[in-house]
């Protein structure tokens, strides 16, 4: 089969064209214009031919703090993080956003999707902070739309009466660490199991595609 004639990958047809990428972002503050982001992890999702989502790659970055920025005692004592400790091996946001947008364009691409969407648990937090430090660093092909999301704290209230993500977790069957949590990949890949699972619970209760229409009752 030729690159020309082959169908499109089932990712392209499930999301209006967008890919789901989960985000998860470990910061020195609630505000994106004056606190420090301090790590982000992606997690690029796929597809098979059968329609199920699940985990693919996972992608690391730890940021220095740029220039000015804020750091509250109280985020870093939540997260762990020490700023200034040469083992993060901290890069600049420009150099640690373009390191994951790369693969995540790349993904894109190869799942025929126009671009990313944010999916993240209480996901306006991470987008903010995504587009805060993509505008600083002066970064002009970010992959994600600019506004729309997907936020697991939502879907997980629906499908588990539950907006914590470790509780969620929890009702979903996934195993939780609170001693792991507040790392941004094992943060970002717990929500990922999260959504994938949500997504898929939907599609097996006839949720996505919608079924086809029952044929008329003969007289």
């Amino acid at each position: 089969m030729t690159e020309e004639n082959k169908p499109p990958h089932p990712m392209s047809r499930r999301f209006r064209g967008f890919l789901p990428v989960v985000v998860d972002v470990e910061t020195g503050g609630f505000n994106p214009e004056t606190d420090a982001l301090l790590e982000i992890a992606a997690v690029i999702l796929t597809m098979d031919e059968d329609g199920w989502l699940r985990r693919s790659e996972t992608h690391v970055q730890q940021i220095d703090p740029f220039e000015g920025a804020n750091l509250e005692q109280s985020a870093l004592d939540f997260t762990g993080i020490d700023p200034w400790s040469l083992e993060r091996e901290a890069v600049p946001e420009r150099e640690g956003l373009s390191e994951i947008f790369s693969p995540i364009r790349k993904a894109v691409k190869a799942h025929d999707c126009k671009r990313a969407v944010l999916v993240g648990h209480n996901a306006t937090f991470d987008h903010n902070f995504v587009f805060a430090a993509a505008l600083r660093a002066d970064i002009r092909r970010n992959p994600f739309h600019p506004f729309s999301t997907f936020d697991t704290a939502t879907l997980a209230g629906l499908a588990y009466g539950h907006t914590v993500l470790a509780q969620a977790c929890k009702l979903a069957g996934i195993p939780f660490s609170n001693k792991d949590a507040h790392s941004a990949a094992y943060d970002a890949e717990k929500t990922a199991d999260l959504f994938c699972g949500i997504v898929n619970r939907w599609r097996e209760i006839g949720g996505f595609p919608p079924p086809p229409p029952e044929p008329p009752e003969e007289n």
